[in-house]
């Protein structure tokens, strides 16, 4: 009988110590901000089933870590991935970036029926990990399309319904554009209607606040008035200060976010860190011009006198910016005419003949956005309030971007290379953080603002979601001139518990998810 049990124990014990995927020799550094050590992991049927110093196990795979980093997969708060996931699954500039995780939906866009969006994305199977958050200005245009104008009780109701049904099918919390169309509509009283919506489901509100230069301490008091009211956490995205007559004020604004949190509003930031930021070029012209739709639009900058209105407008913010032409505003993709892309508003008024005048540069807008409107790159903020808010303590990193296609258009560098440019430019040469700190602003931080449960640190029963770097080879290659190139130095990316990156080659994996949020029952 007890050589019988032993017979038994046998495999039992063999199956306990295999796993699909064994770490070896690895710097470990877990997400939390700690040291790193020397260390182990064992990864099985997508979970991480052992950590440690002294682990034994067999495994079908092993990766020999030896002088590299082993962190949580990092996870990217604030992109843009809608109707963009269909044109590279693989998702390569994020993944080579050690994005493992996407928090979509942000700046008030997203797709409206999101139990629609989390099934589709788990039926399209990406490599990487997508959660969203609901976005407000959809909404809005789902009740009162683009009109300019508050909310009746009625339409108030429909968007309550809207955005309780989107937090009970899986979203994250609320986005606001309050710089695009219809968001820019929305007084703060509906915000916070929609926000308690979403705080009676442990969502988050993030925001793209109403203004990031001139009066943008109004802006950050609109935002923490409505965490204040509604009794919900904050994120304020892509943190900054855009002009040059506003560089030097994040000694003002960082400090605002400070005693926001003193006083108990539980508020965070992300940031991107470039001095660069990317939208629509319709951010140029005045917002009341762009109610309704294109036709609407097309109709009102044909009047000579709304036109006047418009260049007025252009150049008075030309003005502030001390600047005597359009040249910080670089066309990243304008579809009607592709060579325009990567050329500066400046560079497009001579292609088309005109004066070397800032009022000719303003037609030149004003034509663009007849035609559709374009994106755009736009310089303008300083590199010490870049560094100044990236030491706050609860700020995370965000790429602020889309899925790209290479060779498409000329897009921001930071939708390839945000990561790798923080773990470069900012912890190894200037020293601004350290590795550990930037490690935890990419992986624990995010995952606990956002409630990804069992994502963001290297912990048993956690999922899998594992970069592997060297933290001195490590380097964004993208750049404003020559944008599509993929960050270099990590070796390895595992996404629930599947070898995606190996040695740093992307190996068609696809083990990506949906992730939903608490107000999943």
């Amino acid at each position: 009988m007890k050589q019988l049990l032993l017979f038994l124990l046998v495999p039992i014990y063999s199956w306990s110590q295999s796993c699909d995927i064994l770490i070896t020799n690895g710097k470990i550094m877990d997400g939390t901000g700690n040291n790193w050590y020397y260390g182990n992991i064992a990864i099985k049927d997508g979970k991480i089933i052992a950590v440690g110093r002294h682990i034994s196990f067999t495994a079908a795979r092993t990766l020999d870590a030896k002088g590299l980093i082993v962190a949580p997969g990092f996870i990217d708060v604030h992109t843009h991935l809608e109707d963009d996931e269909t044109k590279d699954p693989e998702a390569k500039n994020f993944i080579y970036d050690g994005v493992t995780t996407c928090i979509t939906g942000n700046c008030g866009s997203s797709h409206v029926d999101i139990g629609k969006y989390l099934h589709w994305v788990d039926s399209l199977k990406t490599s990487i990990n997508i959660a969203t958050l609901v976005g407000h200005n959809d909404i809005r245009k789902a009740v009162m399309g683009r009109a300019n104008r508050d909310a009746a009780p009625g339409e108030m109701l429909q968007m309550e319904q809207l955005v309780d049904k989107a937090m009970r099918e899986g979203a994250v919390g609320l986005s606001t554009g309050l710089i695009y169309i219809p968001g820019t509509y929305t007084r703060t009283p509906e915000i916070v209607s929609l926000a308690k919506t979403v705080a009676k489901y442990n969502g988050v509100y993030a925001t793209h606040m109403r203004d990031e230069g001139d009066s943008v301490t109004y802006a950050i008091e609109e935002a923490l008035t409505i965490g204040r009211e509604a009794g919900i956490p904050v994120e304020i995205s892509h943190f900054k200060l855009s002009g040059q007559q506003n560089w030097g004020r994040s000694k003002i604004t960082v400090p605002m976010i400070e005693a926001a949190r003193k006083e108990g509003i539980e508020v965070t930031i992300d940031q991107y860190p470039y001095t660069a930021s990317s939208t629509s070029i319709s951010t140029l012209i005045p917002e009341e011009i762009l109610a309704d739709g294109q036709d609407s639009i097309n109709a009102r900058l044909q009047r000579p006198g709304v036109r006047q209105y418009v260049v007025k407008s252009i150049l008075a913010r030309l003005k502030k910016r001390k600047l005597k032409h359009l040249s910080y505003a670089v066309i990243a993709y304008y579809a009607p005419d592709t060579t325009y892309n990567g050329k500066s508003i400046e560079q497009v008024n001579l292609l088309m003949g005109r004066k070397h005048k800032a009022k000719s540069e303003a037609q030149t807008v004003i034509d663009i956005m007849m035609k559709g409107g374009a994106s755009a790159v736009f310089h303008g903020m300083g590199e010490e309030d870049v560094q100044r808010i990236m030491r706050y303590p609860f700020n995370m990193f965000a790429s602020d971007a889309t899925i790209r296609v290479l060779n498409t258009g000329m897009p921001h560098p930071r939708g390839y290379g945000t990561n790798a440019r923080v773990l470069s430019k900012y912890v190894r040469e200037e020293k601004v953080i350290s590795l550990e700190e930037a490690v935890r602003r990419m992986t624990s931080l995010p995952a606990q603002k956002f409630q990804l449960k069992n994502r963001g640190l290297l912990k048993e029963g956690y999922a899998a979601d594992i970069v592997i770097f060297d933290e001195n080879e490590v380097q964004d290659l993208s750049t404003f001139g020559k944008p599509h190139a993929y960050s270099k130095g990590f070796h390895f990316v595992i996404v629930n518990g599947v070898l995606t990156v190996d040695h740093e080659k992307h190996n068609g994996a696809r083990a990506g998810k949906a992730l939903y949020g608490p107000g999943v029952q």
